[in-house]
């Protein structure tokens, strides 16, 4: 059976799926609609991403995308492991700025759910990570915006120091909260 806990921003969810071993090793049904929507997930996931990213506390994001094209995204790690973060930047929410995060392993299975409406990004702890993350909505270059890792408003937590992140310029760039637009994400 499949855990889904939510995460102290409640729409984010920390969802695991049971494994079945053996002297092969392991089965798991990593996305089943059916079990999602009972927990309040009724979406539909359109577009796989795969990410493959070789040196540790490489971080990438925070992304988002706007308008019709925003997405709601269920993330991964298959190999290695991330701390993966979701920011709320919903104008108007009560949780607005609130970061939550999660370690996702491939030794641990979990999975972070992220409605629409939210920053997302994640920084690699291991060397060699693959991430694989679905998708409710396909890429548009047009209506993607992101937010800064960094910024101290927001506060995450992030485990490891700051002087050893990686980032590329554009994702170096973003702004920070203060300095974002209000967004609209339907």
């Amino acid at each position: 059976m499949t855990t889904v806990t939510p995460l102290a921003i409640p729409e984010v969810l920390l969802i695991t799926p049971k494994r079945f071993g053996d002297e092969r090793g392991f089965f798991s049904e990593t996305w089943r609609a059916d079990t999602l929507a009972e927990a309040g997930v009724d979406v539909a996931l359109v577009q796989d991403n795969h990410a493959f990213t070789a040196e540790p506390f490489t971080l990438r994001g925070l992304h988002f995308q706007t308008g019709p094209h925003a997405q709601a995204k269920l993330i991964r790690a298959c190999r290695g492991a991330i701390f993966d973060v979701a920011v709320d930047v919903r104008p108007g929410s009560a949780t607005y700025g609130r970061w939550v995060g999660a370690e996702l392993s491939r030794d641990n299975g979990a999975q972070l759910y992220i409605p629409a409406g939210f920053a997302h990004g994640y920084a690699t702890l291991t060397p060699d990570c693959d991430v694989l993350y679905k998708a409710s909505a396909y890429y548009a270059p047009q209506a993607e915006g992101g937010l800064a890792w960094n910024d101290p408003a927001v506060g995450i937590d992030w485990p490891f120091p700051a002087d050893r992140a990686r980032l590329n310029a554009r994702d170096a760039a973003w702004p920070k909260l203060a300095e974002l637009a209000p967004c609209a994400f339907s």
